[in-house]
């Protein structure tokens, strides 16, 4: 009986003892996860994906997430190159790609790259124009981009995009923007008008040069107005009638004048 008892107290306690230790030894990491080892403080490497061991009280393991952290930079007080004052918010994209840096060189890298987002958005925004910024976005982004990236390199962290989210403009500033497009929209039509009345212009004197060179087009212009006025069923037309218009049936009764006096001279008195 004592044996049997003593048997038992020998399970418990080494179940006591090795069931904890196994539970240390064991570690699961997820498939977006790795884990960095540490053994007596020395930089082992990443783990995982799945189920692996570490030795316990000696190795210590720090999960990394390897996905995409989506992080929004809250708006800025930015004074643009040409002085004015703004507010800009924008929103980056960014993940570990080399988890053991991600732990080693940098205590907090989330913060560390929102800090580098921060200041790298007013100094960019600083050194371009209004009418940059609100033109050329897309270029703005990719120097964004291109200088967090290398800041944070070092670091194990990719930074894949950056937008520039909002840009609020004073309100000054916007009623200024709305009379300058007004403005310019105004310049727009006058500039089509003045266009259309060139080439009208330019028409009516090819029409004319015609009409010049072949008088019977004229005539029948003339004709041709006639024909649009009694379509109004006006009471009284008067309309006037060139000379010219006239000329040939003066010509026709002079000559028939003149031939008749021919045929028939007048005796002498």
């Amino acid at each position: 009986m004592d044996v049997l008892i003593n048997l038992g107290i020998l399970v418990a306690i080494v179940v006591f003892i090795v069931f904890p230790l196994v539970s240390a030894a064991i570690r699961i990491v997820q498939e977006y996860e790795r884990g960095v080892i540490f053994r007596l403080g020395r930089l082992v490497g990443p783990r995982g994906p799945g189920l692996f061991f570490i030795v316990p009280f000696v190795d210590r393991m720090v999960k990394i997430d390897l996905r995409v952290v989506t992080m929004e930079v809250p708006p800025q007080e930015v004074i643009t190159r040409d002085n004015v004052s703004i507010r800009v918010s924008a929103v980056m994209y960014f993940r570990v790609v080399d988890p053991g840096a991600a732990v080693t060189r940098v205590a907090d890298y989330v913060r560390a790259t929102f800090q580098i987002a921060q200041t790298t958005l007013r100094s960019v925004l600083g050194q371009s124009e209004l009418d940059e910024l609100l033109a050329n976005r897309e270029q703005i982004n990719d120097r964004l981009q291109e200088i967090i990236d290398t800041q944070t390199g070092p670091w194990g962290i990719k930074v894949s995009t950056v937008e520039v989210k909002d840009v609020e403009l004073p309100d000054s500033m916007q009623r200024a923007m709305a009379r300058q497009a007004e403005a310019e929209r105004e310049k727009r039509a006058k500039v089509i008008h003045a266009e259309g009345e060139f080439q009208a212009a330019q028409t009516l004197a090819n029409a004319a040069e015609v009409m010049g060179s072949q008088p019977q087009t004229l005539q029948l212009r003339y004709l041709q107005t006639l024909t649009e006025i009694s379509a109004e069923r006006n009471s009284t037309i008067i309309f006037p009638v060139p000379i010219d218009l006239l000329a040939p049936f003066f010509e026709q009764a002079l000559k028939r004048t003149v031939d008749s006096r021919g045929a028939h001279p007048v005796a002498d008195s």
